[in-house]
This record gives structure tokens, sequence and C-alpha cells, in this order.
């Protein structure tokens, strides 16, 4: 399970005798306990955004004046809640201020929204769609293929690409993935598979061409994308 820690500081605490917090970063790292955190800027620096009647209210500070406030976050990966309540216990601030203790909600699972990414990708190239297809991809996405040995860059490209390969073809393309390993945090994913393409030219010929795929994904919004692919072709055994 994944656990939030909001890091609070005090302000009227002295924290010159506090214990650098590198080595709770790094031994939790190793141990591939903590997943990601960074430190935040003082609340001075805080916009705090209201929205009555549908005017926009804005004001420089944070919400409230207290003397605690949130220096920074921390994701853990626990078995149990105890188990990250003794991780906080160990954090320096912990000596100083304090450590909020938050587990995420149970209905999200990532590595499950970017199989269902993959999976719309197959069916898009199944019925011939670029648009369908192009819709797995954030529009900022970089797309790195060397299938023909001539390396092209970009969605725009990826689109003729695509309109190409769907126009040299009768009938839908097979998309047959294999050993997909993903490995995903809260906010980017990374898929690595190997990709059999099949399918007959106009010709007659068949298409069958295998690619490694090396594939990035971040959390926009209500559902992640692809942001970045790289795909490199393969001889079949």
């Amino acid at each position: 399970m994944k656990y939030m820690l909001l890091v609070c500081g005090d302000d009227t605490a002295d924290g010159s005798g506090m214990a650098p917090v590198e080595p709770w970063v790094e031994e939790l790292g190793d141990r591939n306990v903590r997943l990601h955190g960074h430190r935040l800027v003082q609340p001075a620096e805080a916009v705090t955004v209201r929205v009555r009647g549908g005017e926009v209210l804005r004001t420089d500070g944070p919400f409230a004046e207290t003397k605690e406030y949130v220096a920074g976050f921390d994701i853990l990966e626990c078995d149990t809640l105890e188990e990250a309540v003794e991780a906080a216990a160990k954090h320096p601030v912990a000596t100083i201020g304090a450590m909020e203790v938050r587990r995420f909600w149970d209905d999200e699972d990532a590595e499950a929204e970017i199989r269902a990414v993959d999976a719309e990708l197959t069916e898009a190239l199944r019925e011939r769609d670029v648009d369908r297809a192009l819709a797995c991809y954030a529009p900022s996405a970089e797309v790195f293929h060397l299938a023909d040995g001539h390396e092209r860059q970009g969605l725009d490209t990826h689109r003729k690409t695509l309109q190409d390969l769907f126009a040299s073809v009768t009938g839908p393309v097979t998309r047959e993935v294999r050993e997909l390993r993903i490995q995903v945090d809260e906010s980017i994913g990374f898929a690595h598979s190997v990709v059999r393409l099949t399918g007959t030219h106009t010709d007659g010929t068949p298409l069958d061409e295998t690619l490694r795929v090396t594939t990035g994904y971040r959390d926009v919004g209500l559902k992640r994308l692809i942001t970045h692919e790289h795909a490199v072709s393969l001889k079949e055994a």
C-alpha cells in the first residue's frame, strides 16, 4: 500500500541540531520503500486560491497563519500502516515537527491503467483508426521508431507513419504484445515489451514485423498517456 507523508515543520522549533535527511532518504530508497518526495518552498511564497460567486480570489501566503506548515512530502510503499509510521518516526523532522501519515485511496491501480492504454492501442491498430491510436499519446509525446532503419520523431511524424501503414495493408493490423513488464508510480510509468505486428500488404505479401518497445507514461489529469516511445525492429527467430 502507498502512503503519503506530509512533513510538517515548526517555525518556533530550533532545527540547528536536527540530523540530515539524506541518510533517511538513501536508506528507504535502497529498500524500495520511498518512491518519491520533495521539499516545498516556505509558506510565505505560497498562493491561496478561492472561488466565491464565480470570482477567483487569490491571496499571497498560506491558507492559515500557524506555526506548523507543510515543508515537504514523501511517498512510501509499505505493507502496513505500522511500517509507514515506523518510517515516519525515523525522519529527522519528526524530532522538531510532525509527520502526517495518510494512505492512498485503494481504488487506484496505476499498472492496470497502463495495461488499458496498451490494450486500447492494440484495438486502434486492429480497427486501422489513426485518431484512436494517437489518443493514447500526450500531445507533446516524443516517438522514436527505428523500424526501417530511419529515425522518426514526434507525434506529427508518427501520425504520418500510421497513415502510411494503414494505406499499405488490407484488413486489420494485429498487434501482439509479448513480455510486457511495467514499472510505475503515482505519476510516471515505464513499459518494456516485444510487439509483433502482422497483416497483409495490398500486394498480397505478408506484414510481419517485430519491435522491441520502451514506452513512458505520465499521469495527465484523470488518465495516463504515452509521453515517450522508442521502438527498434527485431528479426523473428
